[in-house]
């Protein structure tokens, strides 16, 4: 009956046969008769995988490596890291546009200037000659916006609407000509608003800089300019902190006066620390622990190490962004650090770190170079992840090339590679517990070293090997049980004995049997004694064939 196979797509459910121990010997004891080197051996497997009993291969280390560069080159590919910049941009029109729409529907309501000024205005105006001052009101006498004026003012609350009266409004109590100067001072103060908008830097920090000074008509554009800001100061404060972003939202200046003593405490500890003193780490977790997340660092390493790999994060993001834009991106953080007061302890803060825990081997530049757009946010996370994918790169090569393959972290290699990774490591890791549970190999420090059993077993694999390639009685390679078929046969002789091949030297048996009945012949060594030819076994001889009848003493050769 014909054998019937199935195919069907992968789905996890199928029996793949378990790897044998003789089988990764087997593969391993190759490179080992090769090279003679057992950790050089080692190493080549783990690097290649070896070959399952189906003729398959399973994947190594390179193979990890290789899916890691292909995964990074993908993200390279699909992000423009430049976009980050462009989305703040992007906030800032939008904020702009949506300030400058409201000025002009405010003017629009106030209506256009008249041709003459009101009298109440001509009358307050300087005779002619005389000098005075002709400037509108500045911004200062005016009243503050979402604030309604005293009776005596004669400006309304910025963002509030202006009364409409014609030859004067009753509910109002106002006369034409004090409306009439009630439009025109507001019609002023919108103006002067309209020119500082236009005048605003062409640069996005220069933009932030100057509005933190400006006094919005539109309620929902301020909502929008805090929320970047807020947005800038966690991005400032994830350098260092990665769980500060809740706290950083709706903060009082009560909470950043106590942010401030953290830092001024943080860096007292970090110079303690580099002076070899007692640094009181729980002294000092015991009273900021709590903004440090739900899951703090346990120890003063822990902490330095994730608070410089946040630091190395955002150095990554500004080295990977084209240089204007990283010029004004720090612009803008140094702003916000000084606004906020912190720029002397952030920066003590960056020199006590490098001391102790130096990034040299965090840094690097991404040459991004694909389409999709991603906000600060999102880039400070990218950053995380390609800066894990390099230590993860790191680990893998030291391994490949002698480390211990227990340094790789299976839950990172699963949460950046896929679960099809983790299989693929801890495949490898039974390869060499498959061998010492069968007593092949056993571990001496940090090296593996063979057992006589495994020796003994490698012996009888090459020996096997050397007998299955051996071709009977090929000449000149190996010794033969019988004499060849090739060369000159050699010249010594033995008696015939029972189970012998019957190869009969004819020469030296005829001339023996002629000589055991030939009587008279002087050549006779028996001569004439009867006697002793008579104890001779008989030799016949039979008609004109000659024909040997029997033999009872033969020579036999070699």
């Amino acid at each position: 009956m014909p054998t019937r196979f199935r195919y069907s797509q992968w789905d996890g459910t199928q029996d793949i046969p378990a790897l044998d121990a003789d089988e990764v010997l087997q593969s391993l004891s190759d490179d080992l008769l090769s090279f003679g080197d057992l950790q050089q051996a080692l190493r080549n497997m783990m690097q290649r995988g070896i070959r399952t009993p189906d003729g398959d291969r399973t994947d190594g280390l390179r193979d990890l490596l290789q899916q890691l560069r292909q995964q990074r080159r993908q993200q390279l590919e699909r992000f423009d890291l430049s976009s980050v910049f462009d989305d703040i941009q992007q906030q800032l029109d939008e904020i702009l546009d949506m300030e400058r729409d409201t000025l002009d529907d405010r003017l629009d309501e106030v209506g256009p200037r008249p041709e003459a000024p009101p009298q109440s205005l001509r009358d307050s105006s300087p005779p002619e000659g005389e000098s005075g001052d002709q400037s509108p009101p500045s911004s200062s006498s005016l009243p503050p916006s979402g604030e309604m004026p005293p009776p005596s003012s004669p400006l309304p609350p910025s963002g509030g609407e202006m009364p409409q009266a014609e030859g004067g409004s009753p509910d109002s109590g106002l006369t034409d000509d004090e409306m009439e100067r009630l439009k025109e001072a507001l019609r002023q103060r919108l103006e002067r608003k309209q020119e500082q908008i236009e005048g605003l830097p062409e640069d996005a920090a220069g933009q932030m800089k100057d509005l933190q000074e400006y006094e919005f008509e539109n309620d929902e554009a301020r909502q929008k300019y805090e929320e970047l800001l807020e947005q800038l100061k966690q991005a400032m404060m994830n350098r260092f902190f990665n769980d500060m972003n809740q706290m950083m939202s709706d903060m009082s200046p009560e909470d950043m006066d106590q942010m401030r003593e953290m830092m001024q405490d943080l860096n007292e500890m970090l110079e303690r620390q580099r002076r070899g003193e007692d640094p009181r780490f729980d002294e000092f977790m015991d009273k900021w622990g709590d903004m440090f997340g739900d899951d703090p660092p346990q120890s003063l390493d822990e902490l330095v190490e994730q608070m410089q790999r946040q630091a190395a994060q955002m150095q990554n993001l500004m080295s990977s962004l084209p240089g204007e834009m990283r010029q004004q991106l720090n612009d803008m953080m140094q702003q916000l650090m000084g606004e906020m007061g912190m720029e002397q302890e952030l920066s003590q803060l960056a020199q006590n770190l490098e001391a102790l825990y130096p990034m040299r081997d965090l840094l690097n530049q991404y040459p991004f170079r694909g389409q999709e757009e991603i906000d600060l946010q999102a880039a400070m996370s990218l950053m995380g992840d390609m800066q894990q994918l390099d230590e993860l790169e790191r680990a893998l090569e030291r391994v490949q090339y002698g480390g211990n393959i227990d340094d790789i972290d299976p839950d990172q290699l699963e949460e950046l590679m896929g679960e099809e990774a983790r299989e693929i490591l801890e495949q490898l890791k039974q390869l060499l517990e498959l061998l010492e549970e069968a007593g092949y190999l056993e571990k001496k420090g940090n090296a593996w070293e063979l057992t006589p059993r495994g020796n003994r077993r490698i012996g009888e694999k090459a020996l096997a090997e050397i007998y299955a390639n051996l071709k009977r009685q090929n000449f000149g390679k190996h010794n033969v049980p019988e004499t060849g078929r090739y060369g000159d046969r050699a010249d010594d002789s033995k008696l015939y004995e029972f189970g012998d091949p019957f190869h009969l030297n004819l020469k030296e048996t005829i001339s023996n049997a002629i000589l055991r009945t030939s009587t008279d012949s002087p050549l006779s060594p028996l001569g004439g004694d009867a006697a002793a030819r008579s104890s001779l076994p008989p030799l016949g001889l039979r008609g004109q064939s000659k024909e040997l009848h029997a033999v009872c003493r033969d020579d036999q050769s070699r």
